[in-house]
């Protein structure tokens, strides 16, 4: 059976404490969704977050983790550190962390195997630039990523791939329904003949996804979910998107 789909929050570097009524209110909406729901807020967060929701619908994830499980890597947090705190999840290769802190693709396969190791599923971002897109060299950055990216090990139970664009990331726009379509047929292909079940792992589209495209996205092939930045931080946006989600079977 294919696993289900999902909904993956990514607070980024935003949310407090106070913040976190905004999921005590997600829950109370969608107490029993079809699709799994999952939320990334801020490293300081996990815990408080997974102690409020208990055993609520919605797990709780880290943004990301260093590729070590300890040592001498001061302000970093390994994804035993996560896992302990009770998140399940983590995100890895982010386009953010790629820029922001020059990750390669051998650095985003060390920390997913480190996920892995410390029982994480791993959320394996990839996504190209703006130039990289009117170059025309879409297909080719995404499957070199994929492949540098996504370590040895990896199947549908502990691995999902996101494909977030990065020129779409938090800009409001968003590729056409057939780039879409053919970024995630490429990585349907390239998982299928390169990863034990890949076939069943999902994939997730990100980039400037809102409740009021969410139902056109979800409706593509081989998009199997979805993950969300600003329109996570609010139980009402978050919450018509998880909708979406469960309405596209």
């Amino acid at each position: 059976m294919a696993p289900r789909k999902l909904a993956a929050g990514n607070w980024k570097m935003n949310g407090d404490l106070a913040a976190l009524e905004q999921v005590d209110a997600l829950c109370a909406a969608h107490p029993g969704p079809r699709c799994e729901v999952l939320i990334c807020p801020p490293a300081l967060l996990v815990h408080p977050m997974v102690s409020r929701i208990g055993a609520g619908p919605v797990a709780v994830g880290g943004q990301d983790c260093h590729a070590e499980m300890s040592g001498a890597h001061t302000g970093d947090i390994s994804a035993a550190q996560l896992k302990d705190a009770g998140a399940t999840h983590v995100i890895v290769g982010h386009s953010e962390r790629r820029a922001d802190h020059g990750e390669t693709d051998a650095d985003v396969a060390a920390k997913a195997a480190a996920a892995h190791q410390a029982g994480l599923v791993a959320i394996v971002c990839v996504g190209e630039t703006e130039a990289q897109r009117d170059a025309g060299q879409t297909l080719d950055v995404i499957a070199a990523q994929l492949a540098g990216s996504v370590p040895p090990g990896s199947d549908a139970a502990n691995t999902v791939i996101a494909y977030e664009p990065v020129w779409a990331i938090g800009t409001g726009r968003t590729p056409s329904n057939d780039q879409i379509a053919e970024v995630h047929a490429l990585l349907r292909e390239r998982l299928g003949g390169a990863v034990r079940d890949g076939a069943d792992m999902r994939l997730l589209y990100g980039g400037s996804v809102k409740p009021d495209n969410a139902a056109t996205i979800f409706a593509i092939a081989n998009v199997d979910g979805a993950l969300v930045g600003g329109a996570s931080l609010k139980a009402d946006d978050f919450g018509a998107i998880i909708a979406a989600l469960d309405a596209a079977g």
